[in-house]
């Protein structure tokens, strides 16, 4: 039997088309309950309709809770476009511009990316496809549009918050002690109660680490749900709030697309509310932290505690500063900060002994003894060396630099302890 051979044609093959990746992204702009349904609603119905369309392979649905439309502050947004880049979607579809990007730049630095790749963006509102001839020219007209609007619905918000403030009225004024309900501070009792202990604690002279150390010890957090600093709770104490008075508009955003928050120097007015709500320290007490605040950051750089040398011994190998510590259940030295939180393998400096570094300081000066109150005039700070020496910086520039060691260790050995 003879073999038959045919020739085939390739061009006549039917190849099945390749599935269209399919995904869509979706934002609201705040975390309200209507708007997390609305946000819902969308990934739903765009689920459905990629699954349900012939030719088109379900890639995902991207959706963003976001309080812009600045890209760089959504997640998903961030995703998506990763996933484009790594090849893994054809097709975006969104809602609108608006919903995209709320400024030119981003909305045309984005879809310029993603046709060079070969991603096709579909704005349903609009109705246009970003791979089609007149995409990019349309688009560069309704992005321009997009953005005006942004700016227009931000000087409405501007207005509205101007209204308030010249009404005595807060717009977002939440604090640690304070919760805002219907425009007005009220008191939460617990966190209050914090407050005034700190207060109490800070005029009979705590340190900064002691006000952290009470305030992590009741488990209290700032607003952001991280422990609170000894600067962050003393900054607290001095806030006009905690008085009962409040100083509105001591921020402004000055752009409405890039939202940069700027301090307050003029640019806007400001306005005094004074007994506009309960105080959690009486007016006499809080006077007085005002005062003792003053007269810590009077004395000197990082001046944070009732120590002479609190803020000026610089460790010379890791720039740390040092720390007040008990010696041995004796006497107080001073460490490293970094040694006393990291321990010795990220920083093994010297510890000093507390008399030495008086006698040393004293001998430096000139006097005939240890002043707390002369030091602090006259220097700047000391530099623990590597080698065993003690730089003395002065206000006027000099510096005198001194050998030291403990005086433990005198007659047991040569060279200087260590710790």
């Amino acid at each position: 039997m003879g073999r038959t051979i045919q020739r085939v044609n390739f061009t006549a093959i039917q190849q099945a088309p390749k599935q269209k990746r399919v995904a869509a992204y979706a934002r609201v702009s705040c975390g309200k309950d209507a708007m997390l349904h609305s946000l819902s609603a969308q990934v739903s119905y765009y689920s459905a309709l990629i699954q349900k369309t012939p030719g088109w392979e379900y890639a995902g649905v991207y959706a963003d809770e976001a309080l812009s439309g600045t890209k760089d502050t959504r997640g998903q947004f961030q995703k998506l476009l990763a996933d484009c880049r790594a090849g893994e979607i054809d097709l975006i579809i969104t809602k609108s511009i608006s919903r995209f990007a709320r400024n030119t730049v981003t909305t045309l630095q984005t879809v310029r990316e993603l046709r060079l790749i070969g991603v096709d963006v579909y704005f349903e509102e609009q109705n246009i496809h970003t791979l089609g001839e007149e995409g990019e020219f349309i688009l560069t007209l309704l992005a321009a549009y997009a953005e005006e609007e942004a700016r227009s619905v931000s000087e409405n918000i501007r207005w509205h918050i101007q209204s308030n403030f010249r009404q005595g009225l807060a717009w977002s004024s939440e604090m640690f002690g304070y919760r805002q309900e219907n425009s007005k501070l009220v008191i939460v009792p617990e966190e209050a109660k914090l407050l005034r202990m700190a207060a109490a604690m800070y005029l009979q002279g705590a340190r900064l680490i002691e006000l952290e150390r009470a305030f992590a010890k009741a488990g209290a957090v700032g607003m952001r749900g991280k422990p609170m600093t000894g600067d962050h709770i003393v900054n607290l104490l001095c806030n006009e709030k905690i008085a009962g008075d409040m100083i509105l508009q001591k921020t402004f955003v000055d752009d409405p697309i890039a939202k940069h928050n700027r301090k307050n120097t003029g640019e806007r007015p400001q306005f005094y509310v004074e007994n506009s709500h309960e105080a959690i320290l009486d007016r006499e007490t809080y006077e007085k932290v005002l005062a003792e605040y003053a007269d810590r950051k009077g004395k000197g750089p990082r001046y944070h505690g009732k120590y002479a040398f609190s803020g000026r011994i610089v460790c010379g190998k890791c720039g740390a500063r040092y720390v007040h510590r008990l010696y041995d259940g004796k006497g107080y030295a001073w460490l490293c900060r970094t040694y006393n939180k990291k321990g010795k393998a990220h920083c093994d400096a010297k510890i000093i002994q507390e008399k030495v570094l008086e006698v040393i300081t004293a001998e430096v000066i000139g006097l005939p003894e240890f002043d707390g109150d002369v030091f602090r005039e006259k220097v700047k700070e000391i530099r623990v060396k590597d080698n065993s020496r003690l730089a003395f910086v002065f206000y006027d520039g000099q510096i005198i630099e001194r050998p030291w060691e403990n005086i433990a260790c005198r007659g047991r050995r040569r060279k200087p302890c260590q710790q």
